[in-house]
């Protein structure tokens, strides 16, 4: 079999791999022709890692404005020239300390992960820490079928004996609360994909991958300004008048205090998540002072009678 034709990326694979929505890559290839690439026997679109490149480089001039249908022809050159970017020589692999032989065997044996350069391998878990130790690489990559908060004290020493960039762990079977810590640790976790160009996609997005979103307000919440009793007054005086806007603010009121409440409860009962549920409580009641801001100003505005304070 001819290597070259079964050497690539899926075009779900290459588009999230650039970037792109796979249906985005589908309308530029049939009305502005964007690339040419291989087929593999089965008649699936394969695109190499340089095409990847290219159509994130495309990507990213699209989005500083340019028109697809003027750039869809330009090579990688001249699109990273446009975009402003040094163009790098040749695309560049991501390099991987692995933990899991059935893994290692797996992208080892495909051809279509051409972005992986495999340069440390080690078979289970409970040797890595030794086998690995200051290997060289962009991401550290574990694959544990049944995956167990017994693990996580492995994976942090083994994280400080491999320093790389970030840290994906795979898994079949994990409990959601392991799964929820090794989140928190700022590892990048999934469900072990059948296919293992799915692999590439992960270990891109935990090496480029998104910050997590910042923290919610650190200023505690002011108390209630209404009870039930009064959120309830005020909705069912609003049915009386036109605008029942009163009565929808009050129930969403009443979701937020109850949510307010339960997580603050959650915070108390679980050591591990205290501190996000600590966070959501907050946030929860700062968005119920502002529905609370909101209802005032608009009861007022409808001649609703407030609650004396």
């Amino acid at each position: 079999m001819n290597q070259k034709m079964t050497k690539g990326y899926r075009s779900g694979v290459a588009a999230r791999l650039a970037g792109l929505p796979v249906e985005t890559l589908r309308v530029w290839e049939r009305r502005y022709g964007v690339s040419d690439v291989d087929r593999s026997p089965q008649g699936q679109r394969l695109y190499s890692s340089e095409q990847v490149h290219r159509l994130g480089l495309l990507k990213r001039v699209v989005d500083q404005g340019h028109a697809i249908g003027t750039v869809a022809r330009l090579d990688a050159a001249e699109l990273a020239a446009l975009a402003g970017v040094q163009r790098a020589s040749g695309v560049q692999s991501l390099k991987l300390a692995v933990v899991g032989a059935a893994l290692a065997q797996r992208l080892s044996a495909t051809r279509t992960t051409p972005l992986l350069d495999i340069v440390a391998v080690c078979a289970q878990l409970d040797d890595a820490e030794q086998e690995l130790a200051g290997a060289s690489a962009d991401v550290l990559l574990i694959e544990a079928p049944e995956m167990t908060a017994d693990a996580m004290p492995q994976i942090r020493s083994l994280r400080r004996a491999v320093p790389a960039k970030a840290t994906v762990v795979l898994y079949r079977f994990c409990d959601s609360a392991t799964v929820r810590r090794l989140r928190e640790h700022g590892c990048l976790v999934a469900r072990s994909p059948s296919d293992a160009s799915e692999v590439a996609v992960l270990c891109n997005t935990a090496l480029t991958g998104a910050a997590l979103p910042p923290p919610g307000p650190t200023k505690p919440a002011a108390p209630r300004r209404l009870n039930d009793e009064e959120l309830a007054a005020l909705a069912a005086a609003s049915s009386s008048i036109n605008c029942e806007c009163p009565r929808h603010l009050a129930d969403i009121l009443l979701m937020l205090t109850s949510f307010e409440r339960y997580s603050a409860q959650c915070a108390n009962r679980n050591a591990t998540d205290a501190a996000m549920h600590d966070d959501l409580a907050r946030s929860a009641g700062h968005a119920r002072m502002l529905m609370e801001d909101a209802l005032e100003r608009l009861a007022y505005a409808e001649g609703l009678p407030m609650p004396a304070r």
